[in-house]
Order: structure tokens, then sequence, then C-alpha cells
């Protein structure tokens, strides 16, 4: 129907997305995603599984996450209610943007989605209220696999918008290791995910 415009990021093999959009005095109609077009566009995942979250509030902190090994997952996301500040970091050890990160406004009005391969930490911070946060993977859910890196782990220095003590967090997200913790058991090099 419509053509995507890709852009590159700073981090190496992340896309920012933004389908065509058309819309009129009743709204607006998208194809937030058609096979065929993003093929053509490059960007090539079998995609077989959907998640979604909603946070009720603002101020939600969820992150860094990612799933380690043979459960290690490319996620295609975007945001259909809300805003979020979402923040990815390349653990992909001798990857060309290594411990580098990158944060991404990602709105219901912007429609634009961020393809986040395998090899990256990845979180958010919902900056309305209502944020439902969907996003499709290339690989199925495995608790087993499922790790983190803390959100204010000082080696990374995140410039999230918040104050860590307002920030709204799970027990786990709040106990996950800094990356200094993290690297000594690294699971991801760069060119063999």
């Amino acid at each position: 129907m419509g053509k995507l415009i890709v852009k590159t990021t700073k981090l190496q093999d992340v896309k920012l997305i933004t389908p065509a959009v058309f819309g009129d005095q009743r709204g607006f109609f998208t194809e937030t995603y058609s096979d065929r077009d993003f093929k053509a566009a490059g960007i090539d995942f079998n995609f077989i599984q959907d998640n979604q979250s909603l946070s009720s509030q603002a101020g939600v902190l969820r992150g860094l996450h990612f799933q380690r090994g043979q459960a290690a997952q490319t996620k295609l996301i975007r945001v259909v209610t809300g805003a979020v500040l979402d923040v990815i970091v390349d653990v992909r050890a001798g990857s060309p943007t290594y411990k580098q990160w990158e944060g991404y406004l990602l709105t219901a009005s912007n429609h634009r989605q961020l393809l986040v391969p395998r090899g990256f930490a990845h979180g958010f911070l919902t900056l309305t209220d209502n944020v439902n946060f969907l996003y499709k993977c290339d690989n199925y859910y495995d608790a087993a696999a499922d790790g983190g890196i803390s959100f204010k782990t000082p080696e990374l220095n995140i410039d999230w918008p918040i104050d860590f003590d307002k920030a709204i967090t799970s027990e786990k997200d709040a106990a996950q290791p800094t990356f200094t913790e993290f690297e000594q058991n690294n699971p991801f090099v760069y060119g063999e995910i």
C-alpha cells in the first residue's frame, strides 16, 4: 500500500521505521506491518510472537532486558497509545557500537517503529499515562534465558529524563546487575548471534 521510510541509526544494525499514514477528518489508516514491504526495505525477519504491555502511568521504567543464547530475539517495537523514551544498548562484544546506547521517542502520533536486533539490551520510560507498547519477536520468550542490566548502571551513563527515586520499576529491574557485572559473562559476540 505505502512505502516505508527506513532510517539507519548510530547503533550498528538498528533501524527506525516510519510506515505511510493516510489521514483525513475521520482519523488515519496505516499498515503497521507488511512482510512484503519490510522485506523490500531489507528487513527480513520471521516474526513469530507478538507481545503487549500496558503501563498505566507516566514514570514507569522497564528494562534493560534481553534473552540469552538460542532464545535471543530481534524485536520490532511500536507504541499504540501514549509516548515512551525507548532506550537500547549494544551489548555485542566486538561490535563497532559496543556499549553505546541511544534513545528514541516512540509515540502513538509519530507511528515510528524501532527494529532492535539480537544482542541489544532494551528498556523504556513512559512519558505519558496509559502507554500501550507492542512488539514483534523473531523468537519465543524463554524464562530461563531472561537477562538484564541495571537501567541506572553508571558505566553506560544513560540520560534517562527522570529521578530514579521517582521511577516506577519492578523489584526484578531494580536488582539487575551493572554493566561491569554483566560483562564478566557476556553471552553476546558480534557476528555470532
